[in-house]
């Protein structure tokens, strides 16, 4: 008598003999595939573009959480190989969703990534697989819709195959963790298949944390998103506020983050970037219109952060008006880091690409420098500046400019060289102060 597809399953995770394949090849789905196969599983990568099979077959990664050593490990054992063709999901045991859930314009959840992979999964989908969505989204997505997508094969969740959810918790550029050592929530639908994605897991991540539900396990990637929308939000009305009252924002932070408890620093800046803080506090505002419960938190931080590069434009108009009495329409303005945060070449959802629009739309003209992203690639909502290339900052080059603008605070940038060549500098980001460059011409937004 055969063992049941749990048990079956469950022997195969154990020894390592389940093959597993991770769909979308990006920030997240990239290194988690590479982790799972250092752990022992041999692993298929899933992606619908093909330039990025093409440049994972040369051996070279995309994404810095991986390096082109460390793939090059993998493919050499055989334990990693990537693939456009969906129909091999067959010979997987494991199948890990990673794929994007961007907003609307209207700001509602666009899960129709999330809708094609599950469908694409339900064409091959066997008993005894066990099928994982890591895609940030509000509560019920997996049970609701990856469920149903999956169940319209006749096949059932908990019986036939089994169904889970774990979210992505990446932090690009971060030294200090990565997806081996960044602890792991884990839910299943039921109980056999919480236990699979406690072992699975648990393979790969050193520590796992296991909670009651799928909707439980996609709440907590919500709250630690909104804990810091909220609280970056926060600090950035102060920044407004202390701003016209002569109070530097960043002064305020340094001597309150001196009490030992009660109080944790968020720092303010030209707007949010990346996937997580932007848009995911947005999937459950959208959620809780079905209760009839108002997320007036959530949505204030929205509006509060949204409209931050409208008002450092704001502060870089009055500046050059004042203080070179030119207009903004006349004026060209350097953007000194394109990525969303320092030392990453990370440009999803940031604000330097929102900047560079709002000043361009007032009649300026705007060029941008950013040592980690040579050319504007394809993005989603900002197809105008594609192609565009990062400058050299020479004497010449930054002496020719009537502003520049420090958007985003990288390492690997000469601030001194700035602060001499340029008439007049924006900083959001307070890096001259910490550098001690602080002079006359340095204007804080």
């Amino acid at each position: 008598m055969s063992a049941s597809p749990y048990l079956a399953l469950s022997g195969k995770i154990e020894t390592r003999q389940a093959q597993a394949g991770v769909i979308g090849l990006g920030y997240v789905g990239l290194p988690l595939a590479i982790t799972l196969a250092r752990s022992g599983f041999a692993v298929t990568g899933f992606d619908i573009d093909p330039e990025k099979i093409i440049a994972l077959d040369a051996g070279q990664s995309y994404i810095e959480a991986v390096s082109n050593e460390a793939l090059s490990d993998e493919m050499k054992t055989k334990r990693f190989k990537s693939t456009t063709d969906f129909s091999l999901l067959a010979t997987c045991d494991v199948i890990v969703i990673c794929v994007p859930t961007p907003l609307t314009k209207h700001r509602d959840p666009d899960l129709s990534y999330v809708e094609a992979t599950s469908r694409s999964i339900a064409r091959t989908l066997r008993r005894g697989q066990l099928i994982v969505l890591e895609s940030t989204t509000y509560p019920g997505t997996t049970d609701d819709i990856v469920k149903t997508i999956l169940e319209e094969t006749g096949l059932k969740s908990g019986t036939d195959f089994f169904l889970g959810f774990s979210p992505e918790r990446e932090d690009p550029g971060n030294r200090d963790f990565d997806t081996a050592t960044i602890p792991k929530i884990v839910a299943g639908d039921g109980d056999e298949a919480r236990a699979l994605m406690l072992a699975f897991y648990g393979a790969a991540v050193k520590t796992v944390v296991p909670v009651s539900s799928n909707a439980t396990a996609e709440a907590v990637k919500l709250t630690e998103n909104i804990f810091r929308a909220v609280n970056i939000a926060l600090v950035n009305e102060l920044k407004t506020l202390y701003a016209a009252m002569g109070i530097d924002i960043w002064e305020v932070i340094e001597a309150a983050k001196t009490k030992p408890f009660g109080y944790m620093p968020f720092y303010p800046g030209p707007g949010l970037g990346g996937h997580c803080i932007p848009i995911d506090p947005f999937y459950l505002t959208w959620k809780s219109r079905e209760y009839e419960l108002p997320t007036r938190f959530i949505e204030l931080a929205g509006e509060i952060n949204a409209a931050m590069p409208r008002y450092v434009v704001a502060n870089l108009a009055e500046a050059l008006d004042r203080r070179a009495g030119k207009a903004l329409s006349r004026s060209r303005i350097l953007i000194v880091g394109l990525a969303y945060k320092k030392n990453v070449p990370d440009i999803r959802e940031s604000p330097s690409l929102r900047l560079i629009e709002i000043i361009e739309e007032r009649g300026g003209t705007t060029d941008y420098h950013d040592p980690f992203v040579a050319t504007v690639p394809t993005t989603r909502e900002h197809m105008s500046l594609k192609g565009r290339k990062s400058i050299a900052l020479t004497e010449e080059i930054v002496r020719s400019y009537d502003a520049v603008l420090i958007a985003t605070d990288h390492d690997n940038v000469n601030y001194a060289h700035l602060a001499r060549w340029s008439p007049l500098i924006i900083d959001t980001r307070n890096v001259f102060a910490k550098l001690g460059l602080s002079v006359e011409h340095i204007v804080k937004s």
